[in-house]
């Protein structure tokens, strides 16, 4: 019996001889067989790539959230930054509040160095204190991660200033008197040049105290009383030159040193940021400023707890 097979005959245009292909059957089997298998796998492969696609439009929107994720979480943590420093910075004004009102005692905070000179305590033996070894500078680390226990930190240290500025909106509410004689401001506008504390002298080099603090700014600015108060000392010495001592009541004093004029007259009474003098460089002073010291119940204590604007 012949095999069966098929014909395909091609009649080209041209004048040339027609063409005749035969194929069997097996053949044909093979090529149909050939076929669906290339179009399972073509098929498989539009599939794949669909689920690609699909998959890439994900990985990207996916990562565009996370790029937001981040950068809103870069900036709740400097929020978090910023606030832990004006929380800070809060609890040091509320601090000074504090020790104004005597609800508190002030802490020491010595400091060396400084520009200008002063007296040395007419009425207190010095002791000699050996000079602080230099500390290691700390080293330097990364930027800190913002957990749940520093929000709840900052949550309690938040409440707990509240509490303690509502009480002393109370007690300053029922005290301006007391307020009002209270040293609070900068009696000068200037920058802070030497602390109080021990510190090498500028003129000697030895490890002596400073009394007070030192504020720098240009000749023949205006130094203002920092509370009410009365004038009891205009007076000229070795140490503070031209100087001015008032009496504020309630334990405290102020004296101003290294005046160039005075503006004022012993007995007369003042008002906070009343002009008592002008910046100079009298007496024993490296340059103009102004030599501040307070005193508390006749003790001196560090001025800078009681500076509300510096």
């Amino acid at each position: 019996m012949p095999n069966k097979h098929l014909s395909v005959i091609i009649v080209p245009h041209t004048k040339t001889s027609t063409r005749t292909l035969c194929f069997s059957r097996k053949t044909l089997k093979t090529l149909a067989i050939g076929g669906v298998i290339l179009g399972l796998v073509l098929l498989a492969m539009m599939v794949d790539y669909a689920r690609m696609s699909v998959i890439r439009g994900r990985y990207k929107a996916l990562r565009a959230e996370t790029a937001e994720q981040r950068s809103a979480i870069a900036g709740y943590e400097k929020s978090i930054n910023e606030l832990q420093t004006k929380i800070s910075n809060l609890e040091s004004y509320t601090k000074k509040l504090n020790i104004m009102a005597g609800l508190k005692s002030p802490d020491v905070l010595t400091a060396p160095a400084g520009v200008g000179g002063g007296d040395p305590g007419k009425d207190e033996q010095e002791p000699y204190i050996e000079p602080p070894a230099e500390a290691p500078a700390p080293a330097a680390s990364g930027p800190q991660h913002i957990g749940p226990g520093t929000i709840q930190n900052l949550s309690q240290k938040a409440q707990s200033i509240e509490s303690n500025l509502t009480s002393l909106l109370s007690f300053f509410e029922s005290d301006n008197l007391r307020l009002a004689s209270t040293p609070s401001i900068m009696p000068t506008a200037g920058w802070i040049s030497s602390v109080f504390g021990h510190r090498n002298d500028p003129f000697t080099g030895a490890w002596t105290m400073h009394w007070g603090i030192d504020i720098s700014t240009n000749i023949g600015n205006p130094i203002m009383a920092t509370a009410d108060g009365i004038v009891i000392k205009v007076e000229t010495d070795k140490y503070l030159g031209k100087n001015v001592t008032i009496s504020h009541g309630n334990g405290f004093t102020t004296v101003y040193g290294h005046m160039s004029n005075f503006a004022v007259t012993a007995g007369q009474k003042v008002k906070r940021r009343d002009i008592i003098g002008y910046i100079g460089q009298t007496g024993k002073a490296a340059g103009p400023h102004v030599h501040y010291e307070v005193f508390k119940d006749g003790k001196r204590v560090d001025p800078r707890n009681f500076l509300l604007e510096e």
